[in-house]
């Protein structure tokens, strides 16, 4: 969990926040680094998918990731 200036700063090239729906919460980021997730709820913190979830997250965060992304939730499930 980092924010977009700390990624910056450590050369992360980072492009577009998009949604898979327009309705999500979860803003997915573009990242020039093949194999990487990132994800943020507010634009300001960004996740990193396989670092942070879910011990990184609120519950709150973890509900509504979860809803928004069943295949993740699914792939993560050992972590709970």
């Amino acid at each position: 969990m980092e924010t977009i200036e700390e990624l910056k700063k450590q050369g992360y090239k980072l492009s577009n926040f998009y949604k898979e729906q327009d309705s999500d919460k979860v803003y997915w980021i573009a990242s020039d680094h093949i194999g990487e997730h990132m994800f943020s709820f507010d634009k300001k913190i960004i996740y990193n998918l396989f670092a942070d979830y879910p011990n990184n997250l609120t519950e709150e965060q973890v509900e509504t990731f979860d809803k928004e992304n069943p295949y993740w939730a699914n792939f993560f499930s050992s972590r709970k």
